[in-house]
């Protein structure tokens, strides 16, 4: 029997095989993806070579508002065109136009190389003739049939038209920003005068912009951009390295007022085209025809960019280096129960198109107006505590950080009310970091749309000491959940975008989080309306229920007030570009005027209605000293009653309220020679506190009478007469700044007094002294 030898494989045969199978296999494919891109080529128009489709934006209502991408073109024949104006764009976008025949596959190889090294290039693979058609015929989607059919339609061209024809074309149909198309409404536009005129500076900057049409607005980039075009003329040959020199050093000098915006609503229109660019493509938005259907209320966006227009309502103003009135503002108005931004307004005057927003991508420091968010609001939610929980107004200090009071004053024991309608910044901080802790505050601020990292972040955080800042439309989403019950629903400004044949391309679908309780929410929003009622947000008072709070930082550098009613929330920065002191300025003043003219002008027609109350909302009267149930020692006047989440109501009966027996004469506790005593109640703390801390004389005196012992038992006594000091300011009735009054119950003595040794009476008042302490932490609202 004989046995068959089996063949040995040969590996490098083999590999030719599965080569030459791909091979095939790829060329009947790709033979196949041209056939189906010819026959879905689209029909020959040469209309479509001058012409482009205006995306249309409306209302809330479906009413048009905008129509971005119609045209300002003025064409201009090839021979009004400069030499040195077409050879800036040829060099920038296609050096080899006059050699190739509408597809350049050196270019295209030299594009791909340059990515693969991960080196950037001057150009891209596509040549003039393929922009052109691309304009004209194609969408923007990035796919290979529509490359196929581009690189098609490019050869069609070419064979009908000569270079001079397509290169006239495609200048006056090229987007330049601002609404401007074409090369002679650019040169018009940006710099007011003809192309025949422009210099080889303005020549690069305008050759420079189609692919980055919004570089004006940022002068940097734009200035960056000039010089690569002159570079890259200079690199092949259009011009000298000395003539690129001599241009980089010539000003761009854009016509006065320019470029200036010609449509309605601009920063919330921008603030649309912004993110439609992001999603689409320039060539979509300002070309494609799309149907954009948005969340603008027009009678609301109309009030807040009449009052930013009106100088009334901004501290004294300047004109910068640059022409920008100072101090600017922004702000965002939007429905708290859906999230739909009905109002943005980005700055005081709008003059280029998508410039920038300060409303969306300023963020400032937002002062006292983070207080809610990382300090009383996680306190709530995280540790059951409620309004009236105490905490003690006292000098502290964490590490090198030390806290102070925007008004220099320590008022000892509050409740977290009254601490946030007077914005006392030290209490603030105390809460974020003995009781919530800087984690749960970061957590709590993170389900309100702030992403904080906590290695970046210290005891300023409770102030507002943000490390990146926060934007007035991050401010007024946030607060939206303190009006809408905790749910917290992402800001959104369009609805719905359609493509010109009706596709719908994407529909706003709503995503809410429960960021907190329904009570931790309602308590915030009762604080919150003190605060307006007869804290530091008087100004932003209206005749409906309304909460809000105000915030400064350091030096009034920026001002804020951020407040809300159950149907519309709104936040309101002022402050200058490059951070300048405005003394004197505070949250309560400019920012709440302007609130307060938007709200009513917007809610002039919707029925005032109260901030719904959650079932589980209880009312209890506790010790406002301790936050504890009522003792025996506990004064009437030492009570309060307020509003708790059911299963929150302290049940301990306070302890700190003590009957103590002290001299008459020095107020010290009462020594075995005393002669007069007097029984009185005070608070006992585990700990002491300084003189100048408001309530330090209802507080039990840490040493015992010096002044009578028994080698001097015949000295007179003092006055006996019993009082009861220190009693509570009630929330609401002292004014943001009142210095302590001489002489009032609770004030305490000249600092460096020694005990036992009473200061003479001046006028029946005892002389009262603030000390000026180290500023050492954040002294703003």
């Amino acid at each position: 029997m004989t046995t068959r030898r089996r063949r040995k494989l040969n590996p490098w045969r083999f590999v030719v095989f599965v080569l030459l199978v791909l091979f095939f296999a790829g060329g009947f494919s790709a033979l196949g993806l041209v056939a189906v891109s010819i026959k879905d080529l689209p029909a020959w128009d040469e209309d479509k070579l001058y012409a482009s489709a205006t995306s249309l934006y409306y209302d809330q209502k479906g009413e048009i508002i905008a129509r971005v991408g119609e045209e300002n073109r003025v064409p201009i024949p090839i021979k009004d065109i400069p030499l040195h104006v077409q050879q800036a764009f040829i060099a920038i976008e296609d050096v080899r136009f006059y050699q190739h025949h509408g597809v350049d596959l050196r270019g295209i190889a030299r594009a791909v190389w340059s990515n693969l090294r991960g080196l950037s290039n001057e150009q891209g693979g596509s040549t003039i003739t393929q922009q052109l058609v691309k304009l004209s015929f194609l969408t923007p989607e990035k796919t290979l049939k529509r490359k196929i059919q581009e690189a098609i339609l490019a050869l069609m061209v070419e064979h009908r038209y000569g270079k001079q024809e397509i290169l006239q074309m495609y200048l006056n149909k090229i987007y330049f920003g601002n609404g401007a198309y074409g090369i002679q409404s650019a040169a018009q536009h940006y710099f007011g005068k003809d192309v025949g005129k422009l210099t080889l500076s303005e020549a690069a900057f305008l050759a420079g912009l189609p692919r980055a049409p919004n570089f004006y607005s940022r002068e940097d980039q734009a200035v960056a951009r000039r010089n690569l075009v002159l570079d890259t003329m200079a690199k092949y040959g259009f011009i000298t390295a000395g003539q690129a020199e001599a241009a980089k050093k010539e000003p761009l000098n854009f016509k006065k007022g320019n470029p200036g915006t010609h449509y309605r609503y601009p920063y919330f229109v921008d603030y649309v085209t912004e993110q439609l660019i992001a999603r689409y493509g320039e060539d979509m938005v300002y070309k494609g025809g799309l149907r954009v259907y948005t969340t603008l209320d027009k009678n609301t966006q109309e009030a807040a960019e009449k009052a930013f227009a009106n100088p009334k309502n901004f501290p004294a103003s300047v004109r910068d280096a640059k022409g920008i009135l100072q101090p600017e503002g922004a702000a965002v108005f939007l429905d708290p129960s859906t999230g739909y931004i009905r109002a943005i307004v980005g700055g005081r005057e709008h003059t280029s198109q998508l410039q920038l927003n300060r409303a969306a991508d300023g963020p400032r420091p937002p002062g006292s107006a983070f207080k809610p968010i990382v300090a009383y609001g996680p306190a709530i939610e995280l540790k059951g505590m409620a309004p009236a929980s105490v905490i003690d107004d006292i000098p502290k200090k964490y590490d090198s950080y030390s806290p102070r009071n925007y008004d220099g004053r320590y008022r000892g024991l509050v409740t977290m009310r009254l601490a946030l309608i007077k914005s006392i910044n030290v209490v603030a901080v105390r809460t974020m970091m003995d009781h919530v802790g800087i984690a749960g505050a970061i957590d709590f601020a993170g389900r309100l749309g702030f992403s904080l990292d906590p290695a970046k972040h210290g005891p300023s955080l409770a102030l507002g000491g943000l490390y990146t800042g926060a934007t007035a439309l991050q401010m007024a989403a946030a607060y939206a959940a303190f009006a809408n019950g905790g749910i917290y629903q992402p800001p959104t400004a369009i609805l719905r975008v359609e493509s010109i044949d009706g596709k719908v391309l994407e529909e706003h679908k709503p995503k809410p989080v429960q960021a907190m309780k329904p009570t931790t929410a309602y308590l915030i929003t009762s604080m919150l309306e003190d605060v307006v009622r007869t804290g530091t947000g008087t100004n932003a008072r209206l005749d409906r229920p309304a909460a809000g709070k105000t915030g400064t930082t350091d030096e009034g550098k920026d001002i804020w007030f951020v407040g809300y009613t159950p149907d519309l929330v709104g936040a309101v920065w002022i402050g200058y570009d490059q951070p300048k002191p405005m003394p004197q300025e505070f949250g309560g003043r400019y920012p709440a005027l302007i609130w307060r003219q938007v709200m009513s002008e917007a809610l002039k027609n919707v029925p005032a209605r109260k901030f719904p109350r959650p079932a589980n909302i209880v009312t209890a009267t506790v010790d406002s000293k301790s936050g504890l149930l009522p003792g025996p020692n506990t004064p009437p006047e030492d009570t309060v009653t307020d509003l708790f989440a059911a299963g929150t109501v302290p049940t301990e009966v306070d302890n700190t309220h003590v009957l103590v027996e002290v001299c008459a004469a020095t107020g010290l506790l009462a020594g075995e020679y005393c002669p007069e005593r007097v029984t009185k109640v005070m608070i006992k703390l585990p700990y002491t506190v300084p003189e100048y801390v408001e309530d330090y004389s209802i507080r039990v005196p840490a040493e015992v009478c010096n002044l009578h012992t028994k080698e001097n038992q015949t000295l007179p006594a003092g006055p006996g007469k019993e009082t009861r000091p220190g009693e509570q300011t009630q929330p609401g009735t002292e004014p943001e700044t009142e210095p302590p009054r001489q002489g009032s119950p609770g004030s305490p003595g000249p600092p460096g007094k020694q005990p036992g040794k009473p200061g003479k009476p001046e006028s029946g008042k005892e002389k009262y002294i603030i000390p000026i302490l180290p500023n050492s932490g954040n002294n703003a609202e």
